[in-house]
């Protein structure tokens, strides 16, 4: 013992080997990100599903089988594409055995998403059932595994079955604990599965899913009936696909794909597509516009195939191969120009929507010079704000090991009762805190120069970074925390509202949550337990006898003693999303908008009333 610490020795004897299935399933997250319980499209039972599909793509793409089915009953996901098949004699290893696979050789597969040798292994190994049937010329070879070990494999003939490839899993319940699968998740990948590969049939539980026009079906559906400022260009080739086009909303939106992967985080293939785009339409208008009045309101699509693409990280969410932006720039810029000689319609209403871009811009500059005039006159720190020492737009540390800037978070708070908890009960590195005055103002339906003009809306994008636009973003997840009361509804809507108006893509990117906090507290002197809804606290109530039962109306009703476990380790935060542009439009106009006559009739259709 020493200082009351005991000390383990450091020996030959505290060195451990760990073999490739029992690092996948000890270290979960470096092969498929983050675990979660399916509540979230990234969660890791998603990355499964994903890894496998993408062998299956990787053989559409190599021009082997023009359809894959998909079905789910229960937990267990099972997917038979009709592509080559694994050569039989490779079966069991190419589904075990780490750095295993023909994604290393670039005449068998030029454009793969799967190249580490790790996807379908980490699969396995993440599985409580795991089965394998490849079936080639008539003949099948079949392995089952349970948690990565090998149980059963058998061989023989198929004359009836097509080449192809079968492979059903189960996520493990040790690993995973108490998932559930979504369905809208499932059918959102394989939707953008079936832009990406025109031509491709995804059958999910007999659901199709196919596309005719690619990235233009995409766009289409994200834009639904939004009104466009044009029709835009849409270029394919063996390498390179795109398309864009001007909406009347504020900021832009990308999509963007590496052979077939959703690179959510953009990469260098994004960069030199806005950049080639900038270049096209500045060429073909002999002007040198801003690239924030070309932007603006622009939404995009672009997708690359590329041999041997450099990802960030296992997930492939972003791209780091250099190489490739230089001919992306090249061809986008030539391929813009050509379409705007082609279409001069198209091109007067573009450079019509850069040109009002570029005076709104100037309006707003002046506007915001006085905000900030007027904010610095009030108090040089921003007012409400109590701030952490990590900031997510922080130059990395030197060592990675004390990088926490994608832990930082703001807490948006309903008052200074229920900062007051927080702030005694907070992580001072990565927690910060801003505290409401009131309800903020409904912003729907108004000109960008009104949130500047409103003292609480400014402020809440000074204290996150975002005045000009979202690279000064201080925080990497905006956490909305307010009470679960009809006020607490309202002012989370009201939040709601503006970032998805004005900051759609703080909210496209994944960094606005919900806060989820107790209900109920059940408790008598020798248990408590917190529950987040009636249900919960009916079990809690029927486990502890002689029940105390606490209901918080408010987060300022719970101490600090108490907050901080619900904000630490295990807090429970509901990411934000948005189905597309057009779904958002659509429930803001609903609930944000005029109270028209079908949101009356809904109020009354949905009224629950309180009995005390």
């Amino acid at each position: 013992m020493a200082n009351g610490k005991t000390i383990i020795a450091y020996d030959e004897s505290a060195v451990q080997t760990l073999d490739a299935l029992h690092h996948i399933r000890l270290r979960t997250g470096m092969y498929i990100g983050r675990i979660g319980d399916g509540s979230n499209p990234v969660d890791g039972i998603y990355v499964m599903l994903k890894e496998i599909i993408d062998n299956s793509i990787d053989e559409y793409i190599m021009g082997n089988g023009r359809k894959v089915d998909i079905n789910r009953e229960g937990n267990t996901i099972a997917v038979r594409d009709y592509g080559r098949g694994i050569p039989l004699g490779k079966v069991v290893d190419c589904v075990s055995e780490i750095n295993t696979g023909a994604k290393y050789n670039d005449d068998v597969f030029q454009f793969s998403v799967g190249l580490n040798g790790v996807g379908t292994k980490a699969v396995n190994a993440l599985s409580a059932e795991f089965e394998v049937i490849s079936y080639r010329d008539g003949a099948f070879k079949r392995a089952q595994f349970a948690r990565g070990e090998l149980v059963k494999e058998s061989a023989g003939k198929a004359p009836s079955e097509r080449n192809g490839t079968f492979i059903r899993f189960t996520p493990d319940p040790e690993i995973f604990e108490d998932y559930a699968w979504r369905e809208e998740f499932v059918e959102h990948r394989l939707r953008y599965y079936a832009y990406l590969n025109a031509g491709l049939s995804l059958v999910y539980n007999g659901q199709i899913f196919q596309s005719k026009a690619g990235l233009v079906d995409l766009l289409g559906e994200e834009i639904g009936v939004e009104q466009v400022v044009y029709n835009g260009p849409h270029f394919k080739n063996e390498r390179l696909e795109f398309t864009f086009t001007h909406t009347h909303a504020y900021g832009e939106k990308h999509f963007s794909f590496v052979n077939g992967q959703h690179t959510s985080d953009g990469g260098t293939h994004l960069s030199a597509f806005r950049e080639g785009v900038l270049k096209g339409i500045n060429e073909f208008a002999k002007k040198s516009f801003a690239g924030e009045d070309v932007r603006e309101g622009l939404i995009g699509a672009v997708a690359v195939r590329v041999q041997d693409p450099v990802f960030e990280s296992q997930t492939k969410n972003k791209l780091g191969s250099t190489e490739v932006r230089g001919w992306i720039v090249q061809l986008v810029k030539e391929q813009v120009v050509l379409w705007l000689h082609k279409e001069p319609e198209a091109a007067e209403s573009l450079i019509e929507k850069i040109r009002l871009n570029e005076r709104v811009r100037k309006e707003l500059s002046s506007i915001k010079k006085e905000a900030k005039e007027r904010a610095k006159k009030v108090a040089i720190r921003i007012p409400k704000l109590i701030d952490c020492k990590t900031h997510y737009s922080d130059e990395a540390p030197k060592h990675e090991k004390d990088d926490r800037r994608h832990e930082t978070l703001i807490f948006i708070t309903e008052g200074d009762s229920a900062g007051g908890a927080m702030v005694q009960s907070r992580d001072v590195h990565t927690q910060a805190i801003f505290s409401l005055k009131g309800k903020p103002l409904n912003c729907h339906g108004l000109e960008r120069d009104a949130i500047y003009k409103n003292e609480e809306l400014y402020n809440i994008m000074r204290a996150l970074g975002i005045e000009d636009d979202l690279d000064g973003l201080r925080y990497n997840k905006v956490v909305i925390a307010t009470d679960a009361d009809v006020d607490g509804m309202h002012i989370r809507n009201l939040l709601l509202t503006f970032f998805l108006r004005y900051f759609e893509e703080l909210v496209s990117k994944g960094h606005v949550y919900i806060l989820e906090t107790p209900l109920f507290r059940v408790r008598n002197k020798k248990e408590t337990l917190y529950c987040y809804s009636e249900a919960e606290r009916d079990r809690a109530s029927e486990k502890i006898k002689g029940p105390e039962i606490t209901r918080f109306k408010g987060l300022g009703e719970i101490g600090p003693s108490e907050f901080g476990q619900f904000i630490g380790r295990k807090m429970r935060l509901v990411q934000v999303t948005a189905r597309s542009l057009s779904a958002v439009s659509k429930t803001l106009d609903f609930f944000m908008g005029k109270n028209t006559p079908e949101r009356r009739q809904f109020i009354i259709d949905n009224l629950i009333a309180d009995v005390v």
